[in-house]
């Protein structure tokens, strides 16, 4: 059984996200059971007051590990950022090394929103459905969010690549194309997919038969 830092980091954000009635669970510090008392071996979760989570973990081949995640307030709102760190000699150096990450992290990286949860990107023409266009967005629960070098997130470009023509039906949530953001300097840095976020059902016989002449003229 093997898994990476990317792997621990996929995990933990997926934890995070979906069972957010369970994730407290891992800032609590200790458990008495059976009177017996057992201490949370993050070490972060006593030294930074931002810090709620999240998994340590040892083993001979691995070393000491540490997922920690931690939650600091800036003028633009709320941040979230996960460290890994993996294959240190001790419990300290895992808890010290998460610290300087974190730290690393929040000072020099700036928060870039790529959509906004059931907003649209774009509104494009639909053929051969009952409605004549439909919206585009992005399927998340929240605001979709990604860390970029400071000072780079008013440069941020973003285009979107997709299928062309529609063609209905379309079902809610369907994926239709993806929304590429890259550097001024043209390095991608995130690719999502982009969604349909109406169903659009699709048009009499009349319809069609209208749109098919339509799309072949064109």
């Amino acid at each position: 059984h093997r898994s990476s830092a990317r792997d621990s980091g996929v995990i933990a954000g997926k934890l995070i996200q979906d069972f957010p009635d369970r994730y407290p669970d891992y800032a609590i510090k200790e458990w008495t059971y059976n009177k017996i008392r057992q201490d949370n071996r993050n070490l972060l979760l006593r030294r930074d007051p931002t810090v709620d989570g999240m998994k340590t973990g040892y083993t001979e081949a691995a070393g000491y590990c540490l997922v920690a995640s931690a939650k600091r307030e800036f003028p633009n709102g709320e941040r979230r950022l996960l460290s890994v760190v993996l294959g240190t000699a001790s419990r300290e150096a895992r808890a010290s090394e998460s610290q300087k990450l974190l730290n690393w992290g929040y000072q020099f990286f700036d928060a870039y929103k790529l959509a906004e949860a059931g907003k649209p990107l774009a509104t494009v023409e639909v053929w051969k459905g009952k409605g004549r266009t439909v919206n585009l967005g992005v399927a998340a629960k929240s605001a979709l969010m990604i860390a970029v070098p400071k000072g780079e997130a008013q440069k941020m470009q973003s285009r979107i690549e997709r299928s062309d023509p529609l063609v209905a039906p379309l079902a809610l949530g369907q994926t239709v194309g993806k929304l590429v953001v890259s550097t001024a300097a043209g390095a991608k840095v995130a690719e999502v997919p982009l969604v349909v976020l109406e169903a659009v059902p699709e048009a009499g016989l009349f319809g069609r038969a209208w749109d098919s002449i339509r799309l072949w003229i064109k």
